[in-house]
């Protein structure tokens, strides 16, 4: 399901010599694979996340191969923070080159166990959509300037038929989709790269409190890594797995069925855990 990702090294090096990239939710997951993957270039990695010290257990590894290495603590659901964030980046004097939008959060709740929960709605959208628009928006002269890169992590969900218990989660990641996609023909024109990664689930912390999800084929952070270095250097506008023609086209077929079919289904399980 996840062929090998071939990259041309002497294309990223050359593509990336001296740039800035800045990857957000770096800390874990696809964006400390990332930052590792990019540490023997001659480049300036900022790492954002809210963990402190692992960002600075990440700088001093780092900083023992080639690349320099800025971190920036910030919760990324805190506006404040955020402009903290941005007055950093302001006061680079070369700006950056690259953003990697890649902090995230993911929330799997039925709504008879979020009818308390409102904000799980409010830190999803602060987090997948406000957080990333609000970066881009206070950004976008630094890469226009620099005729930068900003690259996307998104999740396939978007493309689909939403699934229930993911409301709040789905509802967030479509909205910067579109907004991203919204945006991307103004940022090319201004000579700004778009790319969007669509993924399929991948094994990061984010899902281990679903259990059901341990069984199931997922995408190692290694190889999200390798895909985002390849866009990197061949500017591509998105990246989706080669199968997702089949579940988009399954997503238009069935879709009535679907509409029809699941609440019944839902309503079976809910009778026989109530019965239970």
């Amino acid at each position: 399901m996840f062929p090998p990702v071939y990259l041309n090294e002497k294309k990223l090096r050359s593509e990336l010599q001296g740039k800035t990239i800045l990857i957000t939710g770096a800390s874990f997951g696809i964006g400390e694979k990332l930052a590792y993957q990019l540490a023997d270039l001659n480049i300036h990695l900022i790492l954002v996340a809210r963990t402190e010290e692992k960002l600075l257990t990440m700088k001093k590894e780092i900083e023992g191969k080639a690349a320099k290495v800025s971190v920036f603590q910030a919760d990324l659901r805190n506006s404040e923070e955020i402009q903290e964030l941005l007055t950093f980046i302001h006061k680079l004097p070369g700006g950056i080159d690259f953003l990697v939008s890649n902090a995230g959060i993911s929330i799997r709740r039925s709504l008879n166990n979020s009818l308390d929960r409102y904000h799980d709605v409010t830190r999803t959208m602060a987090i997948n959509y406000l957080a990333p628009v609000q970066l881009l928006l206070s950004v976008i002269p630094l890469l226009e300037k620099n005729q930068g890169h900003v690259i996307n992590i998104s999740t396939i969900n978007v493309l689909l038929i939403p699934f229930p218990y993911w409301a709040a989660y789905q509802a967030s990641k479509t909205a910067f989709d579109t907004w991203f996609r919204s945006a991307a023909p103004e940022l090319n024109a201004m000579g700004i790269s778009t790319t969007t990664i669509y993924l399929p689930l991948v094994k990061t912390r984010m899902i281990l409190p679903t259990p059901a999800y341990q069984k199931l084929p997922a995408m190692s952070p290694d190889h999200v890594g390798r895909i985002i270095c390849k866009a990197m250097y061949t500017k591509s506008r998105k990246y989706r797995p080669w199968w997702l023609i089949f579940g988009q086209f399954a997503s238009i077929i069935f879709r009535g069925i679907w509409e029809l079919s699941t609440p019944a289904i839902l309503r079976k399980r809910r009778n026989d855990k109530n019965n239970g």
